[in-house]
């Protein structure tokens, strides 16, 4: 079966999300959870919105997911952001046994990827790339209006 779902589509809703943040005038990140090529979360960056530190997009998806799934575990699931997930997120997305991660693009002085081993889950696949041009931008023109 051919279907017009795929990692760009997805992202490309991801990038939605962010660009609610930005208009929010929070940090914009955004992110989809997806399962049987069905986006089951939404989220966005809502720190400044709701005073909390934990409040990324990635910890909003993965909250929201687990509540439709009604369990806390999103295997069969993966996770599109806008951005590399921070040390925390990646943290909370081991926990969750997620399936994959795709974000669009790298965060040199936060992601993740900082740091080598151990903090997704042996099983999750991670990759990188998709759409990263359009959702860094998106971050620079942020960081440009704040200056």
């Amino acid at each position: 079966m051919i279907t017009p779902y795929n990692d760009e589509y997805f992202m490309k809703q991801a990038l939605l999300e962010a660009q609610k943040a930005f208009d929010l005038d929070e940090v914009p990140v955004g992110a989809v959870i997806v399962s049987n090529n069905q986006i089951i979360a939404r989220a966005h960056n809502l720190t400044e919105r709701l005073h909390d530190v934990t409040a990324h997009a990635e910890i909003q998806a993965i909250t929201a997911a687990g509540e439709f799934l009604g369990a806390k575990y999103l295997t069969n699931c993966t996770l599109y952001v806008t951005l590399e997930p921070c040390v925390m997120c990646a943290g909370a997305l081991y926990w969750s046994q997620i399936d994959k991660v795709v974000f669009a693009a790298r965060d040199e002085k936060r992601g993740a990827g900082r740091i080598k081993e151990g903090l997704y889950h042996p099983k999750t696949v991670v990759m990188n790339g998709i759409m990263a041009e359009e959702c860094a931008l998106l971050m620079q023109d942020f960081f440009k209006r704040k200056r």
